[in-house]
């Protein structure tokens, strides 16, 4: 009776096994390889997705809109759907989660970062390397209605930044680098004059000297009780340009997670000095850089060229009420080098990769709106509402782009003279720019850079001790949170399950069911081998 029971639940278990794993991989196998069509089939409707980061801005929301309604009108057979999101996070976490089901979006606004987690799903990444040369429907191609930039009028060193292994996984949308907005006002005020570049000693040596305080507490520099005289905003990109401009470890292409050196740590004791000095915060802690620095509460502010409209007393976008602003003289220099002889600085600004989909000509329909999104009105149009600059020589050359710059200043506006003079630092300073190596967990060692330099500038706020012991214990805990130490010597192309997160919970579900079979498939051979010995006995 017990046998025929057991019997039974195993082969219900069986049977549950097997319909968790049907449920758990429908719509989480992979893609078969995008292969292009010969042709584009204009008699079909698409219904594609556009996925895009917005900071409330609605005049970059206005040029999606319009870079929409005027594709649309040239492919009518196109309907583009646009999703804004407020970060890249949010989009990065719900690409990874739509992966599973291929319900990813058609083109996405992205980070190469990113996008070689996204590659962990099977052919779940266009590779672009034929569309783009194809003669038809590639870059600059005789079949587009419209005049796409050729592969080489895209800036060589901005289109390198979405190689993956060599190959191509996206195209540069905007570029941006990072700035220092100086208060030259208060640092003449200090006694000091601006050097030709900026150097992490003269930043240091001015944000200390700006930290003084006159005996009733208030700052001898502007008379107020607040003063930060240097604020990070992006504490990764802090940590990841300091280490480059030594020439230190930080990782390889081949994922390799060099991070934890001895050149690190006398950075970080560096910051821990500086903070204790009340020189010194970041974003994370305190806040924008730009709210500081237009109160007259920060002398140094480093943040995006991206966000040039929110820095000096005039900019258009002010966070702080009028009441507030100071009056002060803002510079837009680069950032702070170890040798100014050999400068560098990070390259950054969002990339568009295009998600591979069942049907070809679906790919090729969102393919032709990555294009468009290249195109100079779009390029310069969105370009001229930050201190973005184009990815393209053929919109950076055009007479509007040209016209655009040379007004610098005429208006507080969209002649903003920070904002053209931050786009100006990178056009004059491209060569000197930089990426990170790209790989399936580069996105979490990028966090765990800024990660350590926030963890000492708190731990200092917080009056503990900074000394090699709290720095080998942030390393293991830095490289335990981000999972650094199951890293080393992954590259791009290697799925790293752990890195992924948990099992989803069809999976959960089938290993236990298989897990109770092969336990009632015991019991049943236990009972069977009892039940024989008590038969044999009894003869």
């Amino acid at each position: 009776m017990i046998r025929s029971i057991i019997k039974r639940i195993c082969l219900i278990l069986c049977l549950l096994a097997m319909a968790v794993l049907l449920g758990g991989c429908h719509g989480s196998k992979g893609l078969v390889a995008f292969e292009l069509p010969k042709e584009f089939d204009e008699s079909r409707t698409h219904e594609i997705t556009f996925w895009a980061k917005n900071d409330t801005n609605m005049t970059q929301v206005g040029i999606y809109e319009k870079a929409i309604e005027d594709f649309e009108a040239l492919y009518p057979n196109i309907k583009v759907n646009l999703r804004l999101y407020t970060d890249y996070g949010r989009i990065y976490n719900d690409v990874i989660t739509n992966i599973s089901t291929n319900t990813t979006p058609n083109v996405c606004i992205t980070y190469p970062d990113h996008i070689a987690t996204y590659m962990t799903g099977t052919n779940s990444v266009v590779q672009l390397d034929v569309l783009m040369a194809d003669q038809a429907y590639g870059l600059g191609g005789s079949k587009v209605k419209f005049d796409s930039p050729t592969q080489a009028e895209i800036i060589p060193k901005f289109l390198g930044e979405c190689m993956i292994d060599g190959r191509c996984y996206a195209l540069p949308y905007m570029r941006s680098t990072e700035a220092c907005y100086v208060n030259k006002t208060y640092v003449e005020a200090l006694g000091y004059e601006l050097p030709e570049t900026l150097t992490w000693d003269f930043v240091w040596e001015v944000a200390d000297a700006a930290a003084k305080k006159d005996e009733e507490g208030l700052y001898l520099l502007n008379g107020q009780k607040v003063m930060i005289p240097f604020i990070y905003k992006s504490t990764d990109n802090m940590m990841i340009q300091m280490l480059r401009q030594r020439g230190a470890g930080y990782s390889d292409a081949d994922g390799n997670i060099l991070i934890f050196n001895d050149t690190t740590r006398e950075l970080l004791n560096t910051v821990a000095q500086h903070t204790a000095a009340g020189a010194f915060s970041t974003f994370k802690i305190s806040s924008y850089p730009a709210n500081f620095l237009n109160a007259g509460q920060c002398v140094f502010a480093i943040d995006s060229t991206a966000g040039a409209t929110w820095m000096g007393c005039d900019a258009p976008l002010i966070d702080i009420s009028e009441d507030l602003l100071a009056e002060f003289e803002t510079v837009v220099m680069p950032i702070p080098q170890f040798d100014p002889e050999h400068p560098a600085m990070i390259s950054q600004g969002p990339s568009v990769c295009l998600f591979n989909k069942e049907d070809p000509q679906e790919v090729l329909a969102s393919w032709l709106f990555t294009q468009y999104l290249l195109t100079n009105d779009v390029q310069i149009a969105y370009a001229s509402t930050e201190g973005y600059v184009p990815v393209t020589a053929k919109a950076q050359e055009s007479d509007a782009y040209q016209d655009y710059l040379s007004r610098e200043g005429e208006d507080n506006d969209l002649h903003y003279e920070v904002k053209i003079k931050a786009s100006r630092l990178l056009l004059e300073h491209t060569e000197d720019t930089f990426v990170t190596p790209v790989f399936n967990g580069s996105a979490s060692l990028r966090d765990a850079a800024g990660q350590m330099i926030e963890e000492v500038t708190k731990g200092v706020r917080r009056k503990k001790n900074v000394d090699d012991a709290f720095i080998d214990s942030l390393y293991q805990n830095v490289a335990s949170l981000y999972r650094l130490d199951q890293s080393s010597g992954r590259s791009s192309s290697t799925v790293d399950s752990g890195a992924l997160g948990p099992l989803p919970a069809t999976a959960v579900l089938l290993l236990c069911g298989l897990a109770g079979t092969w336990v009632l498939m015991a019991l049943y051979m236990a009972c069977g081998w009892v039940k024989k010995k008590k038969k044999h006995s009894g003869k």
